[in-house]
């Protein structure tokens, strides 16, 4: 399946959210979002990023940016790693994989010669038209909500 590009409308999507309740792409129509899509609560690289979207919420919030995190982890996993970090941004459960793989993110990966099926790490910013305006692929999360805010702000 070929993957999103810029420009196109962004895939709609209802999921459970930490904290109880759902939460809707198209709840947030009339202004940008944020996506950023990561393998699994709690690991290095993908606490990082939460922490680092976490620090930048409000810059985001002052900007009329929502911010959306989804793995493919429970409600429960969300609530214990958004209390255990002090995360503010919403997490979404996607535990089906719909949004993931509607994103065309649920992948092979390779980890010390093993193959495995994952989410790619990727971030999509989506404009007030709900249409795709940037896709981050492969995310390496060090500066990386900064770039996204700066490309946000820029909408």
């Amino acid at each position: 399946m070929a993957g999103l590009t810029p420009g196109e409308l962004a895939p709609d999507f209802t999921l459970p959210r930490d904290g109880g309740g759902t939460i809707s792409l198209s709840a947030f129509r009339g202004r940008p979002v944020v996506l950023f899509f990561y393998p699994k609560d709690d690991t290095k690289s993908c606490t990082l990023e939460a922490i680092s979207f976490t620090e930048l919420a409000s810059a985001f919030e002052a900007a009329g940016v929502e911010l959306i995190g989804i793995s493919p982890d429970s409600v429960k996993r969300h609530d214990r790693f958004a209390k255990k970090h002090e995360l503010t941004v919403a997490l979404a459960a996607d535990e089906e994989k719909s949004a993931i793989n509607a994103y065309s993110l649920w992948v092979e990966k390779s980890l010390y010669g093993r193959k495995y099926m994952g989410v790619e790490r990727s971030t999509f910013l989506i404009d007030a038209d709900g249409r795709i305006a940037r896709i981050w692929e492969k995310v390496k999360v060090n500066g990386h909500a900064q770039e996204v805010l700066a490309a946000a702000k820029a909408l």
